[in-house]
């Protein structure tokens, strides 16, 4: 289909945590994390010039006898600012009161703690591959964000967004569709962030070309 190779002699590190000393508030997450219940992939980077080796500061309310993850795939960018907030935000609203005895310590917790199927959980919090999520984007429990989405600055995400969505605002609602029907199935088949990095580096002309239809042609030659 006449797209060059792309040779690359140095590559960044994906085990570093700062993998250009030149910006140096950018750095790989899966490297600085040490809560197990966070799971991120290769290359997804938080820049943050307050310290991204922060990022963990930023995952709230994540409790571990509630058991919840955050998972984040591959190739994210996730701006300075943003918040997890995880489960153990969640307050019960089937009682007369909201305020949580349980987990206050001493005999409250003996006495009226809920058996963990009548909290309010809403399952784990995930992050597709390839995704950009905004500065200060809040990121509320449970959510699903889809490969290749766009989260606006500022947005609260209270609900799913699908797969390459331009999505914005408070709550955040989906504005538009990055591409059309076609390409997103054919992307979603594709699965580039799976490859080797090897074949990553050759198809990175693709990656960044313009050219839709071309993107299309040279994705289905290769499916």
């Amino acid at each position: 289909m006449g797209v060059k190779r792309t040779v690359i002699m140095n590559r960044p590190n994906p085990n570093e945590a700062f993998p250009n000393p030149k910006i140096p508030s950018l750095c790989y997450i899966k490297n600085v994390v040490k809560n197990p219940n966070i799971i991120v992939g290769d290359y997804t980077y938080y820049d943050d010039v307050d310290g991204a080796e922060q990022f963990e500061k930023h995952v709230t309310h994540h409790y571990s006898f509630i058991g919840d993850k955050l998972i984040i795939g591959k190739f994210c960018a996730i701006a300075r600012g943003v918040e997890f907030v995880m489960n153990g935000a969640n307050h019960r609203m089937d009682c007369v009161t909201t305020y949580p005895f349980y987990i206050m310590g001493g005999d409250w917790g003996s006495a009226i703690a809920p058996v963990k199927e009548e909290l309010p959980l809403k399952g784990d919090t995930v992050v597709g591959n390839d995704v950009w999520i905004g500065q200060n984007v809040t990121v509320m429990p449970g959510v699903h964000i889809g490969d290749g989405a766009i989260i606006g600055t500022n947005s609260v995400v209270a609900s799913d967004i699908p797969p390459y969505a331009i999505a914005v605002g408070n709550p955040c609602r989906v504005i538009k569709k990055r591409f059309d029907d076609e390409l997103i199935e054919l992307l979603l088949q594709f699965k580039w962030w799976d490859k080797n990095i090897e074949e990553i580096e050759a198809l990175m002309p693709i990656l960044a070309c313009r050219d839709l239809g071309k993107v299309k042609k040279e994705i289905k030659a290769r499916l």
